[in-house]
């Protein structure tokens, strides 16, 4: 039987033949760098859709409001952030972050919603 090496530490690793890792925390430290540059995307995304969603949820307490996007840019939102579009049939496009949407009006004017869930 050969010995296989840990892919991270290089220790010998015991137990299973497949098993490529001495340990848990080999094996996400190896994980994580692997990963790293994908993660480091797909967390700032969620962060920035977090922060979305969270403006939204502040300003619309009510389940249903007007704000300007003034207002919205002030507090941080950035419109290129959401996690799905609904149209209706009359051709309005709703945009969401979650639960939370908005449409846009005339005048650089929203109106928020909260979709139920």
């Amino acid at each position: 039987m050969e010995n296989k090496e840990c892919l991270e530490c290089g220790e010998i690793v015991k137990g299973r033949v497949d098993k490529k890792f001495c340990s848990d925390y080999c094996r996400n430290s190896y994980n994580n760098k692997v990963n790293k540059d994908s993660k480091n995307l797909i967390r700032n995304i969620n962060n920035r859709l977090r922060k979305n969603h969270k403006i939204l949820s502040e300003l619309n307490i009510s389940g249903k409001t007007k704000v300007t996007r003034t207002r919205l840019y002030d507090k941080g939102f950035d419109f290129q952030f959401f996690t799905s579009i609904y149209k209706t049939k009359t051709g309005n496009t709703y945009f969401y972050i979650y639960d939370e949407g908005y449409l846009a009006l005339e005048n650089e004017t929203f109106l928020l919603i909260k979709r139920d869930s």
